[in-house]
C-alpha cells in the first residue's frame, strides 16, 4: 500500500488545494469485456453472479453504476439524422477569425431553437466570439468539422466571473411537492407517498431533504457543514418510471435506484419539476478562452462550456487549443483556457466523451483551474477524456447531490495549484471530490499521474467537510497519489503504481473511520473485469 510514502510525496497539496468554488483526445479503448485473462482475480464484492442487491456479511456492497450517461448509456449520443441544419457562415459568421461572429452564431442558435431544434454547423475555420452564446431551448446541437478544424475562440474577459462563454441553460421549476410517507432506503427504486394522483410516468422529479441538525450530527459535521444548513437540498434527479395508486401509500417507481437513505426525520420529499433542456450537444469543435495573464487572474470561474439543468445531453470530440489571445511568451504563454473548462451543474444523464482540455492560466483559489467540473448532478459519464495542466483537472465541487457519476478511462496529468499570479512554483493539484459528500460515484480504469483524493477537508472551502462516501475507485493506475479517506465506507479495488493512502494522522482523516475497503493493490492488471461500469452495463442490459 505504501501509505506513508504516498502521503509524504503529496503533502504540499494538503495546504495548496484549499480553495473555493493538449493535444487531441485519447483514442477510445476497446470494450473492457469481462475477462482479464488466466491470471485474473475478482473482487470479493463482485462475484461472477453479482446482482445489485449483493452485500457481504459485514454490510459492504458496490452500487450499480451502469445508469450513467446519455439515456442511461442505452443509445449513443447524437442528433437525429433528419435534424435541420443551420450553417453559421450562411448566417454571416466570419470563418477567418478576423471579425466577431457572436451575432451570427447566436442567430443560428436562435433559428434552430425556433424550429424545435436543429444542428448549428461550423464549417472549417476559426470563429472569434467576443461575447457570450446562450442556448435556452431543447434539441440544439453545435457541431463542427473536427476539434482541430472548427475552432471557437472566446475573447471576452470583463464581466465573466462565475459565467461561461457557451451556456446551455434550462430551468427546474417545481410545481408539485410530495412528502415521503416512509423512509426510503439506499438502493431502492420505489418511494412511497400519501397520494401520487397528480404524478405520471415520464415526470422529472427531484428527491431530497433538509440539512438538519440531526443530519449534521449523524455525519459528524456539526459546525463544519454550514453553507446549506436548514435548506432543502436535492440529492437525486430522477424520472418517474411507474406510479401504483392501488396501494396505500401510493408507490412511485423511479428510473434509477437511490444511493443514500432518505429520511422523514429530515423532511424528505419528492418535487416534480419542469423546464429542463433535453437532447442538446456540443461536438467536433475546438475551444479556447485564454487571455492575457493579468486578465485571467482578475476573473474567477470563467468556464468555456456550461451545461446547467439539462438531461440527456452530450459533449463529445471536443478539445481545447492554444488561444490566439494568450501571451506569446512568459506566464500564460500558449495557454488554452483562462480558468475553467466544462461545468456540469444540476444535470443528469449527460455523456462527456473524447474530450481533451488543458493548460489553464488561473489555477489559484476561488474555484479556478477546474477543467472538468461536476456540481450537484447525477448519472454523468465522463469517458476517454484527458485533463492536462489545470488546478484540479477532474472535480466534484460545491454542494450536496453529486451521485451516480462515472469517470471512465480518464487521464489526469500536470495538475498544479498556484497561490497567486506571481507564484512560479506551485504544488501538485489532485483531481478530487471537493465538497459536501459526493455519494456513490465511480472512478474506473483511469490514469492519474498527479492523483485523486476523497478526504475530510474540514473547514476548507466554506466547510467542505467529508467530501465523499460509498465511492468506488476501481482499477486505477499512474505515478500519482490516491487518497481514499471517505465517510462511512469507500472502496479501493485494484491499482497499478499509485501511492495509496487510506489512513492518516492528519485532519483529513477525522471522522472517516472505519478504514476504507482495500483490495488488489498493485494488481490492477489482473482485475476482472477491467471496467466495473462496462461490466455492470452489460449485466443490466441482459436483465
Amino acid at each position: 500500500m505504501r501509505p506513508l510514502l504516498g502521503l509524504l510525496a503529496f503533502l504540499p497539496c494538503l495546504a495548496a488545494c484549499s480553495d473555493e468554488p493538449p493535444g487531441g483526445a485519447p483514442p477510445p479503448a476497446p470494450d473492457a469485456g469481462t475477462d482479464a485473462g488466466p491470471a485474473s482475480f475478482r473482487s470479493a464484492l463482485y462475484p461472477e453472479d453479482w446482482t445489485p442487491s449483493f452485500t457481504d456479511a459485514e454490510g459492504h456492497f458496490l452500487h450499480d453504476f451502469s445508469y450513467a450517461g446519455y439515456h442511461h448509456a442505452e443509445a449513443p449520443p447524437g442528433a437525429p439524422a433528419a435534424a435541420p441544419i443551420f450553417d453559421v457562415v450562411t448566417q454571416g459568421a466570419d470563418p477567418t477569425g478576423q471579425m466577431d461572429a457572436t451575432l451570427a452564431v447566436q442567430a443560428a442558435i436562435d433559428a434552430a431553437a425556433a424550429q424545435g431544434g436543429g444542428i448549428v454547423t461550423f464549417p472549417e475555420g476559426l470563429y472569434r466570439i467576443d461575447d457570450k452564446l446562450v442556448v435556452s431551448a431543447s434539441g440544439v446541437v453545435l457541431r463542427g468539422a473536427g476539434a482541430t478544424k472548427s475552432r471557437l475562440h472566446f475573447t471576452r474577459s470583463a464581466g465573466m466571473d462565475y459565467d461561461a462563454h457557451l451556456a446551455f441553460l434550462g430551468k427546474a421549476e417545481p410545481n408539485l411537492e410530495l412528502p415521503l410517507a416512509v423512509d426510503a432506503t439506499s438502493r431502492a427504486d420505489v418511494v412511497e407517498v400519501a397520494s401520487a394522483e397528480d404524478l405520471a410516468p415520464g415526470d422529472d422529479v427531484l428527491l431530497g431533504w433538509s440539512i438538519t441538525p440531526a443530519f449534521l450530527e449523524e455525519h459528524g459535521m456539526t459546525g463544519t457543514w454550514t453553507a446549506f444548513n436548514d435548506t432543502w437540498q436535492p440529492f437525486f434527479r430522477r424520472t418517474v418510471a411507474a406510479v401504483d395508486k392501488t396501494s396505500s401509500p401510493h408507490r412511485i417507481t423511479l428510473d434509477v435506484p437511490l444511493r443514500y437513505p432518505a429520511k422523514l426525520r429530515d423532511g424528505a420529499s419528492l418535487k416534480r419539476v419542469t423546464g429542463l433542456l433535453r437532447e442538446c450537444g456540443v461536438e467536433s469543435l475546438g475551444v479556447s478562452n485564454a487571455v492575457s495573464w493579468a486578465e485571467a487572474w482578475a476573473a474567477s470561474q470563467v468556464h468555456a462550456i456550461d451545461l446547467r439543468r439539462v438531461v440527456d445531453c452530450w459533449i463529445k470530440d471536443v478539445a481545447s487549443f492554444p488561444s490566439p489571445a494568450a501571451p506569446a511568451e512568459g506566464p500564460g504563454s500558449g495557454a488554452h483556457l483562462a480558468s475553467g473548462g466544462i461545468l456540469l451543474e444540476e444535470t443528469t444523464r449527460v455523456t462527456v466523451q473524447h474530450v481533451s482540455l488543458g493548460l489553464a492560466q488561473n489555477r489559484g483559489g476561488g474555484g479556478n483551474g477546474y477543467l472538468f467540473e461536476i456540481r450537484r448532478s447525477n448519472e454523468i459519464l465522463i469517458a476517454d477524456s484527458e485533463g492536462d495542466g489545470g488546478r484540479h483537472n477532474f472535480i466534484q465541487n460545491w454542494g450536496f447531490g453529486t451521485t451516480g457519476c462515472v469517470f471512465l478511462r480518464i487521464q489526469s496529468k500536470n495538475g498544479e495549484s498556484l497561490t497567486d499570479m506571481n507564484d512560479a512554483s506551485g504544488f501538485t493539484g489532485l483531481s478530487e471530490f471537493h465538497h459536501s459528500l459526493a455519494t456513490a460515484n465511480l472512478i474506473d480504469a483511469s490514469t492519474f499521474d498527479d492523483g485523486f483524493s476523497i478526504v475530510n477537508r474540514n473547514d476548507e472551502s466554506t466547510g467542505a467537510g467529508h467530501t465523499g462516501t460509498e465511492n468506488v475507485l476501481w482499477n486505477n493506475r499512474g505515478k500519482g497519489a490516491l487518497r481514499s479517506l471517505q465517510f462511512g465506507t469507500g472502496y479501493v479495488i485494484g491499482t497499478e503504481g499509485l501511492y495509496v493512502t487510506t489512513e492518516s494522522p492528519l485532519p483529513m482523516a477525522l471522522g472517516t473511520q472505519p478504514v476504507d475497503w482495500v483490495e488488489g493493490l498493485d494488481e490492477g492488471d489482473a482485475l476482472d473485469p477491467p471496467s466495473l461500469y462496462e461490466d455492470q452495463r452489460s449485466r443490466r442490459r441482459a436483465r
